[in-house]
């Protein structure tokens, strides 16, 4: 019997399921929806546990680590992102952290692709259409988008993400791919994409695909003023995370005509209220985070946040390492 124990906070995919039975007793919340905070602090009280295995939606606070107790070896997460785990805790009470990295890369990039493509030929609109019997005989200018070729594509975040996405977008024609990160990189040349600064994305751009991750230098960079300087008939899309927009400005630039559409797989706050007045706008395209939800990214994502867990408790660095306190 194994001896040593972990906590999951969510139902997971069996394949993850699977590895952590090689070394751990299981307990989990047996739900698949978020476990409350104040029963997930409980849980952690009543049993000690040597790994916990959470989810991008669980608040690694202090309070939870504190009812975790010292014994705790390692915080894993079965997500790319981990702003949702308070590191400088973790770090100070010597706890190794660790996210799955690259894992949704794949199918992350494809949704983008295919949210880009909703928007500009407004496919959720056309579907919405048939179902609702308004498809009668043919008229030469109802639901009318834009396509893609000739036009210039941005892309704000060329990392593995963002370069997946260029790369698959690159055989639509694109006139111009131009890019904006922290600094060039040699592998844009691959895309033939140019680097530009955040202001020369705007002005430059007919579709713009943010694919960065939130710090505090990109939180709420597209806001009034830079939705100003973008061209009027540009259109947004956002797979990487919500606070990149600020979303006030984005509905006001939206029905103002400031930009044409914008397609958002990630809001601020999540999920977006159902009166929130983006969810109503027929030129915006809004999906429920729905990015890594393939079953070949899910299960990739199970079997590695696994795997972290074992080496968190076998003395290992793991392969999602975020922390100072690897060996």
């Amino acid at each position: 019997m194994p001896d040593k124990t972990v906590y999951v906070t969510r139902r997971i995919p069996q394949p993850g399921i699977d590895k952590l039975k090689e070394v751990f007793e299981i307990d989990h919340y047996d739900s698949d929806d978020a476990i409350p905070h104040q029963v997930l602090v409980e849980a952690l009280k009543a049993k000690k546990y040597d790994a916990l295995l959470c989810m991008l939606t669980d608040q690694i606070d202090a309070e939870v680590l504190d009812a975790a107790g010292p014994q705790l070896k390692i915080v894993a997460t079965m997500s790319v992102g981990f702003e949702h785990i308070n590191l400088q805790e973790c770090n100070k009470r010597g706890y190794l952290v660790a996210n799955t990295p690259g894992v949704s890369t794949d199918s992350v990039a494809e949704l983008t692709c295919s949210l880009l493509l909703m928007t500009a030929r407004r496919l959720p609109e056309g579907v919405d259409a048939v179902k609702n019997g308004e498809w009668g005989l043919w008229k030469p200018m109802w639901l009318c988008g834009t396509q893609l070729n000739n036009r210039v594509l941005g892309i704000y975040g060329l990392g593995r993400i963002g370069f997946n996405v260029g790369r698959r977008l690159k055989p639509f024609g694109f006139s111009k791919i131009y890019y904006t990160d922290v600094h060039e990189v040699s592998y844009a040349k691959d895309l033939d994409a140019e680097f530009t600064d955040f202001e020369g994305l705007l002005t430059k751009c007919d579709f713009i695909c943010v694919c960065c991750n939130l710090t505090p230098q990109t939180r709420h960079m597209f806001n009034r003023d830079t939705f100003k300087k973008m061209k009027n008939t540009a259109i947004l899309v956002n797979s990487g995370r919500g606070g990149v927009i600020n979303h006030d400005d984005l509905v006001d630039a939206l029905r103002s005509g400031e930009i044409q559409a914008c397609g958002l797989d990630v809001t601020e706050p999540e999920p977006l209220p159902k009166e929130h007045p983006l969810v109503s706008m027929n030129n915006c395209v809004i999906l429920p985070h729905m990015g890594s939800n393939t079953w070949d990214s899910r299960n990739a994502m199970a079997c590695i946040a696994a795997r972290n867990c074992i080496a968190g408790v076998s003395g290992q660095t793991p392969e999602g390492n975020i922390s100072t306190n690897a060996s």
